[in-house]
């Protein structure tokens, strides 16, 4: 309760005297467990709405760049975010990188796989299907195949692979029994509908490129002040517990405007 106090109080002077706006948000897919529970606690605090679409992160850039009705976008690797700024269609410094993601080997409670060998284990005649986001247009597919060619193993495996739209697509490979294994986002491993139902084995990030995650305000976005006051939100120590809770490394910074 004293939090929600303390969020409302920090908020107030954004609200009050408006009325509420409605925002629309592309977020990778990633985020989807994540963003769900942000977007929560937004709402409540604000009396302003969120609405969500995840999706991949290039595949958000095209459409953005083809006059896609966003707010906000919420990018797994900070490149898109930064071309959409150097291509004018972004609001003047409202660049925040805003967490920093993780890759996960994951399998289904039962698997027979030892994911304790780690990237190896994926050699394993049981491991016969590996999902992970298609690397074309993912930022996580991109880092599982650097992780694969880091381990001397992505050409033995490449017939394996089974390509998802986006990194949650991965995931559900997996849950279905479509895949053996996946690479996957560690935050959604550890959302609640898939932290009971299997096993995850951290894949070093010295491995793969870092995964540095980065939004923007878009120019086009009719709602900027509630959208810069959505930033700001993420920037609040309890915010940024959640993105933790869910595997995201996050900034210290908790005040300020974006940057």
């Amino acid at each position: 309760m004293r939090i929600c106090l303390l969020l409302l109080a920090l908020l107030a002077p954004y609200a009050r005297g408006r009325a509420a706006e409605h925002l629309t948000v592309a977020a990778a897919a990633d985020l989807t467990f994540a963003f769900q529970e942000v977007a929560g606690r937004f709402e409540q605090a604000t009396g302003n709405s969120v609405r969500l679409s995840f999706g991949s992160s290039g595949n958000f850039f095209s459409q953005i760049q083809n006059g896609a009705p966003f707010d906000l976008f919420f990018s797994a690797d900070i490149s898109y975010p930064k071309k959409l700024e150097s291509l004018g269609l972004v609001a003047p410094d409202s660049l925040y990188q805003y967490a920093k993601g993780k890759i996960v080997l994951w399998t289904p409670k039962g698997s027979r796989l030892d994911l304790s060998r780690g990237l190896q284990v994926l050699l394993d005649p049981a491991a016969r299907k590996i999902a992970i986001a298609n690397p074309e247009h993912a930022p996580y597919g991109r880092a599982a195949v650097a992780a694969l060619q880091h381990e001397g193993i992505y050409r033995q495996v490449r017939g394996k692979l089974v390509l998802g739209e986006n990194v949650s697509q991965a995931a559900q490979f997996v849950v279905s029994g479509s895949a053996d294994v996946g690479i996957l986002a560690e935050s959604l491993t550890l959302a609640p509908s898939l932290k009971d139902k299997g096993e995850a084995f951290e894949v070093p990030a010295s491995i793969y490129p870092p995964i540095d995650q980065a939004g923007v305000i878009l120019k086009s976005s009719r709602n900027k002040a509630a959208a810069r006051q959505f930033l700001e939100f993420l920037r609040q120590p309890e915010t940024l517990e959640v993105m933790r809770r869910y595997g995201f490394e996050t900034p210290e910074s908790t005040s300020g405007g974006a940057q």
